[in-house]
């Protein structure tokens, strides 16, 4: 009798879930105050409105844009309700910070509205590798809304997992 190959992993019972399902997919652009700073350092009233007077803004039209100022100025808050003013009727949504940051936020974000009522009283194992580098601010998300309502939480692949959590009895 030949021997049968059983797909043990298959036959666990556990759930794999992935963080890229929350990466988020939308453009981000970036604007920078400080491309329209006189002699990029300082903002001038007249000099800074007739900077974004001349911009085409529809270079941002349905982008998440984060709106920055990546030197060391002092720009009064009017400044970003100005730039604000000019992006709202063409961007899909504007965040205040870096590229980076704003995704972070959209992935938390992400992450936060997730349904996860099938990971409820589940053996779950959060994947470890991907395409997509995905930071521990990610893992830490999951984890919290996770621990809750799962049976036992685990890290990285289903054929090498890390144990994290188990309920108590």
């Amino acid at each position: 009798m030949a021997d049968r190959i059983v797909n043990k992993v298959a036959e666990s019972g556990l759930i794999s879930l992935d963080l890229e399902q929350w990466y988020p997919k939308q453009p981000i652009a970036q604007f920078d105050i400080k491309d329209h700073l006189f002699m990029g350092m300082i903002v001038k009233e007249k000099e800074f409105r007739e900077s974004l007077k001349q911009i085409d803004w529809s270079i941002y039209k349905d982008k998440a844009v984060a709106v920055t100022c990546s030197v060391d100025a002092i720009i009064p808050v009017w400044a970003y309700m100005l730039v604000t003013s000019y992006l709202q009727p063409v961007c899909k949504e504007i965040y205040m910070g870096t590229e980076q940051e704003f995704l972070k936020h959209l992935f938390l974000r992400n992450i936060e509205s997730a349904e996860l009522s099938a990971y409820t009283d589940q053996r779950v194992i959060v994947k470890g590798c991907g395409d997509t580098p995905i930071g521990e601010f990610a893992y830490i998300a999951i984890s919290q809304r996770l621990l809750p309502i799962v049976k036992t939480l685990m890290y990285g692949e289903p054929c090498s997992t890390v144990p994290v959590y188990k309920k108590p009895r």
